[in-house]
């Protein structure tokens, strides 16, 4: 028999909200979290806009003293963690004596300390590079500070696969804990790519949406005939995966079962998904396999939606070769188009929307659907501007990442 995982913790920083209740009120209502960037000078930038974490409070669930010596993606994860850690009911004592380990998804990793110190060294040589540079610009340092942070010991792991990082983190969480590896697994996504740079890198490669400076809460439009491109997010989704008897031993609440998971690679292109979407296909499918489900058992969809002119085609026709008949029966939504687009987090923030609201019996909207993309085959029912009422027990959820990385995972009600 196959160890069973379950979700016993969440914990979330986003645009929306800087904990799981607030970002899930922000979701139920169709609310917005894009506006005006605040974290660099955009003057000079065709980009004006993104989803910025607002207002949090690092020193809540950091000590100052150590926030201070992490870039902004560690300082999302140690508090998203942090809030899944106490939610699962575990504190740093009960952590150091289990069987636990860390599994994060993050590809951009401190760009802001990497442009500051980049900066300093052109300008001044390389003696007045910060100490703490590599510490804290390398993506593995979110991880690394989780740990020492929560007196985790077991393999401290992160994994980078652009876009889709934060659903794959989660995917390969659940193969080391079927694994028996480890028993629970600390695991989501973090960044925090809002800089100059950052924007810069990503405007020219025409990815970004630059008509909506005016009205930001209407730029990120999935699978609407005027979408232009996706909006910069940033922030961290955070889960606490653990093995089904272990957590029944403690008398754990469970928000959900983990059934499955896959991956593909297109074996396409560098940034654009292969438009007949075949390769995010087969990820479903796979997912499906692992979990034992049938296509129809799969009630709502967690669309990548991205809101770029390429992939939202892609992924509906990837959607209808995987389900068939069925993709017309489910419901089907993007939830960046509130966020915007959180890169490495946002497979994990994603998850923990679809699970809160399979709990409260709810599609969460795709906003900003005014008028559907026919003409490219946008035609299922996308939950267009408003939450809907439904009662399911099983979700899936994917992410599509540069370099052709296709990520699924299902879960559902937890069923004794």
């Amino acid at each position: 028999m196959r160890r069973r995982v379950v979700v016993t913790g969440l914990g979330a920083v986003t645009p929306v909200g800087n904990s799981v209740a607030e970002t899930m009120e922000s979701i139920r209502a169709g609310k917005s979290g894009i506006g005006n960037i605040t974290l660099f000078d955009t003057t000079d930038f065709a980009v004006k806009i993104a989803g910025e974490v607002k207002g949090l409070d690092v020193s809540q669930w950091v000590d100052r003293k150590e926030a201070r010596k992490m870039a902004r993606f560690t300082q999302f994860a140690a508090v998203a963690a942090a809030q899944a850690i106490a939610d699962a009911g575990y504190t740093k004592e009960t952590l150091s004596s289990e069987k636990a380990g860390i599994l994060l998804g993050s590809t951009i990793g401190g760009f802001e300390i990497y442009e500051s110190s980049v900066k300093k060294y052109f300008d001044a040589g390389n003696s007045r590079i910060p100490p703490l540079t590599i510490p804290t610009f390398i993506v593995n340092e979110a991880a690394g500070n989780v740990s020492m942070l929560n007196g985790i010991h077991g393999p401290s792991w992160t994994l980078a696969t652009a876009c889709a990082s934060g659903t794959d983190a989660l995917g390969a969480a659940l193969d080391l804990i079927r694994s028996g590896r480890v028993d629970l697994c600390v695991s989501g996504g973090t960044e925090a790519a809002i800089t100059g740079f950052g924007i810069g890198c990503f405007n020219v490669l025409q990815t970004l949406a630059t008509d909506f400076n005016d009205d930001p809460t209407k730029a990120s439009r999935p699978f609407d005939r005027d979408r232009q491109g996706f909006i910069m997010g940033e922030g961290s989704g955070i889960l606490v995966l653990e093995e089904l008897e272990h957590a029944k031993a403690r008398g754990a609440k469970i928000y959900a079962e983990f059934l499955g998971y896959g991956a593909s690679s297109d074996a396409y292109h560098i940034t654009s998904p292969n438009p007949d979407g075949s390769g995010g296909a087969l990820a479903i499918k796979l997912a499906l396999e692992d979990a034992g489900l049938k296509p129809e058992d799969v009630k709502y969809y967690n669309a990548h939606g991205t809101s770029t002119p390429v992939n939202d085609p892609a992924e509906t026709l990837m959607i209808k070769k995987a389900f068939g008949d069925h993709a017309y029966k489910m419901k089907v939504s993007s939830t960046k188009s509130m966020t915007g687009h959180c890169v490495s987090a946002a497979g994990a923030v994603e998850a923990i929307i679809s699970i809160m609201a399979m709990n409260a019996g709810f599609y969460p909207p795709t906003i900003n659907l005014e008028n559907p993309d026919l003409e490219h085959g946008c035609d299922l029912d996308y939950v267009p501007n408003v939450a809907q009422e439904g009662d399911y027990d099983v979700f899936a959820s994917g992410s599509l990442g540069f370099g052709g990385h296709n990520g699924v995972l299902i879960m559902g009600k937890y069923k004794a």
